[in-house]
C-alpha cells in the first residue's frame, strides 16, 4: 500500500551540476571530522546533486550527469543533524548518510569544486527547515486553545447608548449697529451709487445770469431740463412774467 508521503509534491530546492563523493574512515571518537583525512585528489564517484523537499522532509539526491540515474540519496528530517554535518577544516566538504530502500545507511563525504555552490547547499537547506519550523509553530497555535482573556463589548442590562450624527452647535451672530440704532442699508445691484436728491432738485433752481445772450440761456436750459416738462394747464407763476417778451408773439 503507498504511504501519504509518496503522494506530495515534489519541490526543487536546489541543484548543482558537479560534486565529488568520497568514501571516509570509520568514525573512531567523536572528535570532529577532517576532510584532509579523505583522498580528494581522486573522487570515488562524480555526478549532479539535487536537493528536494516532499512535505517536511528534504532529500538530497546523487545523479548520474547524463542519464539522470539514482547513485545514492540521503533524507534530511532536520539541519543541522546527523544526515547532514560541516567538516571542521574546510566549508566545501560535508558528511552526507545516506540510506536505500531497506533502510540501510551509510556515511559518505561530498565535496564540491566552488565554494559558491557548498554555500548554495547550506542556505538550501537551512531555509527548508526555517519554513518547517514556521509550520511547526503554527500548527501548534491551531490546537491549543486560546488562554488570552476575550473583551466582553457587549451592552449591560438598562445600558444605552447615545449618538449625535449630523448635529452641530450653532453660534449666535450678532449684526453690528451703528451709533444711531439704525442698522446699515447693503449698496445697490450693480455697484453704482444714486445721486442725491439734492442734486437732481438744483437743475430746477438754476436761473441765467444777467446780461448775454438771454436766447441762448434759455435753449441750454431748455435742452438740459428736457426730462422735465411743465404742465400746460397750470398758471403762469410771477416768476414767468419775466420772459413775457420771449414767449408771447409781438
Amino acid at each position: 500500500m503507498a504511504t501519504e508521503a509518496q503522494f506530495e509534491y515534489e519541490s526543487i530546492l536546489c541543484v548543482k551540476p558537479e560534486v565529488n563523493v568520497y568514501r571516509i574512515p570509520p568514525r573512531a571518537s567523536n572528535r570532529a571530522i577532517r576532510a584532509a583525512d579523505w583522498k580528494l585528489d581522486a573522487p570515488d564517484w562524480s555526478g549532479r546533486m539535487r536537493v528536494v523537499a516532499r512535505g517536511k522532509v528534504a532529500y538530497v539526491k546523487l545523479e548520474d550527469k547524463m542519464s539522470g540515474e539514482l547513485f545514492a540519496q540521503a533524507p534530511v528530517d532536520e539541519y543541522p543533524g546527523i544526515a547532514v554535518e560541516t567538516v571542521s577544516d574546510s566549508s566545501r566538504y560535508f558528511v552526507l548518510r545516506i540510506q536505500d530502500d531497506n533502510g540501510r545507511s551509510a556515511f559518505i563525504g561530498i565535496g564540491f569544486g566552488d565554494r559558491g555552490d557548498a554555500f548554495d547547499f547550506n542556505v538550501a537547506l537551512q531555509d527548508h527547515f526555517k519554513w518547517v519550523k514556521q509550520e511547526n509553530e503554527f500548527s501548534k497555535q491551531a490546537q491549543a486553545p486560546d488562554s488570552t482573556p476575550k473583551l466582553d463589548l457587549g451592552f449591560k442590562e438598562g445600558q444605552t447608548i447615545t449618538l449625535n450624527i449630523g448635529q452641530s452647535k450653532k453660534k449666535d451672530r450678532t449684526r453690528p449697529q451703528s451709533s444711531g440704532g439704525l442698522g446699515l442699508l447693503p449698496p445697490p445691484p450693480g455697484g453704482r451709487l444714486a445721486p442725491p436728491p439734492s442734486s437732481r432738485s438744483s437743475n430746477h433752481n438754476t436761473q441765467p445770469s444777467a446780461g448775454g445772450n438771454d436766447t441762448g440761456c434759455l435753449l441750454d436750459l431748455d435742452s438740459s431740463n428736457s426730462n422735465s416738462v411743465t404742465p400746460s394747464n397750470q398758471p403762469m407763476t410771477a416768476s414767468s412774467d419775466l420772459w413775457g417778451d420771449f414767449d408771447s408773439p409781438k
